[in-house]
C-alpha cells in the first residue's frame, strides 16, 4: 500500500442533485479533511438529466479529491454498487446527496473500522440519535411495518434504511458484487449478506434531519420495498455464504501532505 493510497472512500449516489451537491461536497470534504488520512469522495451520477455531472466535474481541487462515475442503471442501490466496486480504498461507505445524516461522526466511523469492526451502520433507531423528522403518519406507520419485515432478514441492527453505512473494503465489494435489488431496500440485501457471512456489525447514533425533496414516496415506492424485502429473504436463504475472515491489524503511516507527518492509523490488510 503506497503512502498516498485512499484509506476512506465515500460514495454519494446522485440523481438530479445539481442544486444540493455544491453544499454537500463542501461539508463532506471538510469533514473528511479533518480525519487526517487520505480520503476521497466518489459521486455516482445515476443517469441524471440535470447538471449533476457538471457540478461534480467543476469541484475545486483540494486535500480531499472528488471523482465522478456514471451509472446508467437507475436505482440508488445500483449507483452505490457502481461506486463501491470501483473503489480500491481500505474502507468504503456511502451517504446521501442531501446529507440528511451529518458527517460529524466520520471520525468515530474510521476509529471503529480500524479497530476491527467490519460494518458501521448509522441508525436513527439508536437511543442516542438526534432525529428531526416531518414524516406523515402514513410514512411513520409504514416504517414500523417495514422494520418488522426487515427483522426477518437482518437481525443485528435496529434500522437498515439510514443512508450512512461504512465497510471494510473487501467486505463491501463481496457484498455489493451480487446485489440484485437496486431500489430503496438495497441496504437490506447488503446487510443481510454481510450478517450472514459473519461480519462484525456495529450501529452508531446519527444526527439526522428530514431534508425536503426526498426521492422516496410511500405511495409509489412503499409497496415495492416490501416486495423487495420478500425477494431478498428468499434469495439469501438460497445463497452460499461467503466468510469475512478476520485479518490482523497493522500500522500504516498515512500520507504526510494530509496529516503533516504526525499520524499513524491502525489498518488491516
Amino acid at each position: 500500500m503506497s503512502s498516498d493510497a485512499v484509506v476512506l472512500d465515500v460514495v454519494v449516489p446522485a440523481f438530479n442533485e445539481a442544486d444540493r451537491l455544491p453544499d454537500t461536497l463542501l461539508l463532506l470534504r471538510a469533514a473528511l479533511a479533518g480525519l487526517d488520512v487520505p480520503c476521497r469522495v466518489t459521486v455516482v451520477d445515476n443517469a441524471s438529466t440535470d447538471a449533476t455531472a457538471k457540478v461534480v466535474s467543476s469541484a475545486l481541487p483540494g486535500t480531499v479529491p472528488v471523482r465522478l462515475l456514471w451509472c446508467g442503471e437507475r436505482g440508488k442501490g445500483f449507483a452505490v454498487r457502481t461506486g463501491v466496486l470501483a473503489s480500491d480504498a481500505r474502507y468504503v461507505g456511502f451517504c446521501d446527496a442531501d446529507l440528511a445524516t451529518a458527517p460529524d461522526n466520520l471520525g468515530q466511523v474510521l476509529g471503529l473500522l480500524t479497530k476491527g469492526v467490519d460494518v458501521v451502520v448509522g441508525s436513527r433507531a439508536h437511543p442516542e440519535s438526534v432525529v428531526q423528522e416531518r414524516h406523515s403518519l402514513l410514512r411513520r406507520w409504514g416504517a414500523v411495518a417495514f422494520r418488522g419485515a426487515v427483522r426477518q432478514v437482518v437481525r443485528s441492527v435496529g434500522e437498515t434504511q439510514c443512508g450512512f453505512k461504512f465497510f471494510r473494503g473487501d467486505v463491501a465489494r463481496r457484498a455489493f458484487a451480487p446485489l440484485r435489488c437496486g431500489g430503496f431496500a438495497f441496504d437490506v440485501e447488503v446487510l443481510g449478506r454481510v450478517e450472514r457471512a459473519g461480519a462484525r456489525l456495529q450501529e452508531i447514533p446519527v444526527n439526522w434531519v428530514d431534508v425536503p425533496g426526498s426521492r422516496f414516496s410511500p405511495v409509489r415506492h412503499g409497496w415495492q420495498s416490501f416486495v423487495d424485502v420478500a425477494k431478498i429473504r428468499w434469495r439469501l436463504r438460497h445463497a452460499n455464504a461467503v466468510s469475512t475472515t478476520p485479518v490482523p491489524v497493522v500500522a500504516i503511516p498515512v500520507a504526510p501532505d494530509v496529516t503533516t507527518g504526525a499520524a499513524t492509523v491502525g489498518l488491516r490488510p
